[in-house]
């Protein structure tokens, strides 16, 4: 299988341009916000309201945004919440520039932003199927992750630079072009038009067009669906969620993950730093953890396993190396090859698990499932952010970082328990399912 096949669809290269500006514009925005917030006032508190307040609506959105994803059509959701981000970025922008930014109004910017961001992200997961045969899924999840990745390694140090040469203000403008790009990227794309199959031999062409509409379509492919609220969507996509339990059991692990690597490598991490390896070595530290995910990206194009969700949850066990590295032998060697096998471990679990979800999911669902699986995740990360100070504070820095390990490792084992989890079975069609086969723009 070509690693790069998905690159030969039209849709899926604009959705890959869209994605990547993204992520190179949210790789700036931080460094270059954090700056402002800091020249505006200096008080960490100020800034940790600014980014709290927008993870925390973040949150609250992102089940709206699944919901919306569901009832309309993913590409123009895209193209609106890019544009209103553009918009929120460049007011923020031009506050700063202008010298008239205050606390009060980044955080209701902050608030906006986050709030749009979190309508796009369900829509922009679950677009994949839409664009993609099945056969080559893998590897359009695969290309996703190594762009991402790649965007940050080139998008953070982007944003020190801005900042430290021409200011911060700049540093959010380029966020706010980056999402106006973006928007042309996600308009440019077009849904392809499904290819009506052939009839069987002494069957009639209506018969095998049928009445109802294809159950592997979203809705704005099949026929029109009767409209229920919003809140009875959102009550549906908990249903689809609960009903697979591969599904909550692994969303559940990795909410006890994520809240321990939160915590070990981004609040506990630069304190061990500080005190052994030094700051600059930790950077490099996190450094080794990005190429391995980048070097990931490209080992997962080419696993071919049955069991890929099996995979995936077994690979995440690497991450328990750097937390039980920085608890016991905070050496930067050691560092760098955890954090290294670290990465490349994560990879392949965030690969199998896109995979998994667009293959088991239903199209008309997967948006909604994929918002509860996101809440999931993002709810855990300020938790173990939180926490993590208090608990280093009682019980000491280094009994932390090892709890936290030995947390990461039963969760994995919690997940690992599960028959679902275990026995679910990747299908690999070797040929392109019907309703991606004929790349005709629709005049969407």
């Amino acid at each position: 299988m070509n690693a790069l096949a998905p690159l030969r669809h039209a849709p899926f290269r604009f959705l890959l341009a869209g994605r990547t500006i993204n992520s190179i514009g949210n790789a700036v925005a931080p460094v270059a916000l954090a700056f402002a917030v800091l020249d505006l006032t200096g008080s960490p508190s100020d800034l940790g309201l600014v980014v709290g307040t927008r993870v925390s609506v973040n949150v609250l959105f992102v089940l709206f945004g699944g919901a919306l994803a569901d009832r309309m059509p993913k590409h123009h959701l895209m193209v609106g919440a890019s544009i209103a981000a553009a918009v929120t970025q460049a007011a923020v922008a031009a506050l700063v520039l202008s010298g008239a930014a205050t606390i009060p109004w980044l955080i209701v910017l902050s608030a906006v932003n986050g709030m749009v961001s979190a309508l796009a992200l369900p829509a922009s997961s679950s677009i994949v199927p839409q664009l993609i045969p099945a056969d080559i899924r893998q590897q359009a999840n695969a290309l996703n992750r190594l762009f991402f990745n790649g965007a940050y390694i080139v998008g953070a140090p982007l944003g020190g630079i801005l900042v430290a040469g021409v200011g911060p203000g700049w540093g959010i403008a380029v966020d706010a072009a980056a999402f106006a790009l973006s928007a042309i990227a996600f308009a440019l794309l077009r849904i392809p038009t499904p290819a009506p199959a052939a009839p069987a031999p002494g069957q009639s062409a209506s018969a095998e067009a049928g009445t109802g509409p294809r159950p592997d379509l979203a809705p704005e492919e099949g026929s029109a669906p009767v409209r229920s609220s919003i809140f009875a969507d959102l009550r549906g996509g908990w249903t689809e969620f609960r009903s697979r339990t591969w599904l909550w059991v692994v969303v559940a692990g990795f909410g006890v993950i994520n809240a321990c690597l939160s915590g070990g490598m981004y609040v506990l991490g630069p304190v061990v730093a500080d005190d052994t390896v030094g700051r600059r070595a930790w950077g490099f530290v996190l450094a080794a953890q990005t190429v391995g995910m980048v070097l990931g990206a490209v080992v997962a194009m080419r696993i071919k396993v049955v069991r890929l969700l099996l995979f995936g949850v077994v690979c995440t066990i690497f991450e328990v190396l750097p937390m039980l590295t920085l608890g016991i032998a905070p050496h930067l060697g050691l560092l760098l090859a955890a954090a290294f096998l670290a990465g490349l471990g994560i990879e392949q679990f965030a690969v199998a698990w896109e995979t998994t979800m667009q293959e088991h999911v239903p199209a008309d669902k997967l948006a909604r499932v994929y918002s509860y699986d996101m809440v999931g995740s993002f709810v855990a990360i300020p938790v173990g952010q939180v926490l993590a100070g208090p608990i280093a504070g009682a019980v000491g820095v280094e009994p932390t970082l090892v709890g936290a390990a030995a947390l990461i490792g039963l969760a994995v084992a919690g997940m690992l328990a599960g028959r679902d989890v275990r026995n679910l079975r990747h299908h690999r069609p070797t040929s392109p399912e019907p309703a991606a086969a004929v790349m005709e723009e629709s005049a969407r």
